[in-house]
């Protein structure tokens, strides 16, 4: 991508270990400090049941952004991969309790499936945790095939999603 071009990224944040209101917000305070990103807009954060993984998992906290990036797809997963590390995310169990989650869910229109990368997320027209909180900053927005992300979250469960009280 030449030099100066930005695009709009929109990701999902989740965490539900180690304050995970706390871990996305020095998450989203590590995302405004990086020079490739500028931060548009941060959904609320949402107190959300795990779905898959090892039965009595702690609840997430989940949440949504609004990027421009110059950074191309597989740069800014390899950026948030990065900050899902320093924050001591473990990758060994497939839907487990994680410090720190961060996925693309939609970079642009762009369309991209590869062994890295699949843009729009190939879960997020399904997943009611990430549906809510993206419907509050980018309801218009389409995922692929799926439509816009209002349409979505009328097709899926979220009586169970509420909104995670942050303290003053």
């Amino acid at each position: 991508m030449p030099a100066g071009d930005r695009h709009v990224a929109w990701i999902g944040l989740g965490s539900n270990l180690d304050d995970p209101a706390g871990q996305l917000e020095r998450a989203i305070v590590e995302l405004r400090s990086e020079p490739a990103i500028s931060v548009l807009a941060v959904s609320s954060f949402y107190r959300t049941v795990p779905v898959g993984g090892p039965p009595d998992q702690p609840m997430f906290c989940n949440a949504a952004a609004a990027l421009t990036t110059a950074l191309g797809p597989h740069a800014l997963l390899a950026r948030l991969q990065a900050m899902e590390a320093a924050h001591d995310r473990v990758r060994d169990v497939r839907w487990g309790p994680r410090t720190l989650d961060m996925d693309i869910l939609a970079y642009g229109d762009r369309h991209l499936d590869d062994d890295a990368l699949t843009v729009p997320h190939p879960r997020a027209h399904e997943r009611g945790f990430v549906l809510v909180p993206l419907a509050e900053i980018a309801p218009a927005l389409e995922l692929g095939q799926h439509g816009r992300v209002v349409d979505c979250l009328h097709r899926v469960a979220h009586d169970d999603i509420e909104y995670w009280e942050l303290p003053a």
